[in-house]
C-alpha cells in the first residue's frame, strides 16, 4: 500500500484526479478528512461576493487539496511550504476570475452610457470627417452662413480653405491666416469671389496649409451634420445616424454645436 501511495504521489497527485470530468469530493470517512472536507464547504458557502465560477473553482482546489492529503506519501508528507504556495496560487487564480468579472461589468455599464449620450445628441449638430459644406437659407432665399472645420497636423502659417460647387467649380477661396495644431472651426458667409451671394444649398470645400518655409502641412476637413437618430449595434457599441444618411461611431464625433 505504501509504495502504490509513495507511486502517486510521485507523479503529480493532482493529475489522476484532474483527468477526471467530475471531481467527487474527498472520503468523510474519517474524522480529520471530515473536518477538512467541512471547512471547505463552509468557507466556499461564506464568500458572498464571489461570482458563481469562483466558488466552483475554490470549491474544487480545495476537494484537490484535501485529496492531495489524503493520498500523501506518510514517509514523504507535504511540507508547509508547498501547501503555502498551492494556496497562494488559488488565491491568485481566483483575484484575476473576480477582476475580469468586474472589468467584464464596467465594460456593459460603459456601453450603455454611450448609447445614453449618443441618444441625446439627436436634434444637435456634429463636426465629423468630410468636406461638405452646407449653406442655410435666409429670408430671401440666398446664402446665409456655412460652417465647417479643419484639424491641423501641426501650427500652419497660412491655411486657405477653397469653397466649389457640387460640379467642381471655385465659389470663393478663404484666407484663414495662421492657425494653431488640432481642430478648428471656420465659417463661410456665403459671399462669391465675384461678390455677389452663392444661394443656399450644398457645396464643398478642400484645405491646404503651410507651415514655416512653406512646409505643407496636414489638414484634414470635417463638416457639420445633423444628428437625426442613435443605432445601437450587437457589439455593444453604438452609430450615430446624420442628417446626410451616413452613420458614424459616437466616438468619430469632433465637436458638438
Amino acid at each position: 500500500m505504501t509504495t502504490s501511495n509513495t507511486s502517486a504521489t510521485a507523479a503529480n497527485p493532482w493529475s489522476a484526479i484532474l483527468s477526471n470530468s467530475t471531481v467527487a469530493p474527498p472520503s468523510t470517512s474519517s474524522a480529520g478528512s471530515g473536518s477538512a472536507a467541512g471547512g471547505a464547504s463552509s468557507s466556499s458557502s461564506s464568500s458572498t461576493g464571489s461570482s458563481s465560477g469562483s466558488q466552483n473553482l475554490q470549491q474544487t482546489f480545495l476537494q484537490l487539496l484535501v485529496a492531495q492529503m489524503n493520498n500523501q506519501d506518510p514517509l514523504n508528507p507535504m511540507d508547509s511550504t508547498q501547501l503555502t504556495s498551492q494556496l497562494a496560487q488559488i488565491s491568485t487564480v481566483t483575484g484575476i476570475n473576480n477582476l475580469n468579472t468586474n472589468i467584464s461589468q464596467l465594460l456593459t455599464q460603459l456601453q450603455q452610457s454611450a448609447t445614453i449620450q449618443s441618444g441625446m445628441l439627436t436634434g444637435h449638430n456634429v463636426m465629423v470627417a468630410g468636406s461638405g459644406l452646407n449653406l442655410a437659407a435666409n429670408s430671401s432665399g440666398s446664402g446665409a452662413g456655412a460652417i465647417g472645420g479643419i484639424n491641423l497636423g501641426a501650427a500652419a502659417q497660412n491655411v486657405t480653405v477653397t469653397v466649389s460647387d457640387l460640379s467642381g467649380n471655385v465659389v470663393q477661396t478663404l484666407n484663414l491666416g495662421p492657425m494653431s495644431a488640432g481642430f478648428q472651426d471656420f465659417s463661410w458667409d456665403g459671399s462669391t469671389s465675384s461678390g455677389s451671394t452663392a444661394p443656399a444649398g450644398n457645396y464643398q470645400f478642400s484645405v491646404t496649409a503651410t507651415g514655416s518655409g512653406g512646409a505643407s502641412v496636414t489638414a484634414s476637413p470635417y463638416n457639420l451634420q445633423p444628428v437625426i437618430g442613435a443605432v445601437p449595434q450587437s457589439n455593444g457599441t453604438t452609430q450615430l445616424m446624420l442628417g446626410n444618411g451616413s452613420q458614424v461611431p459616437y466616438t468619430s464625433v469632433m465637436q458638438i454645436m
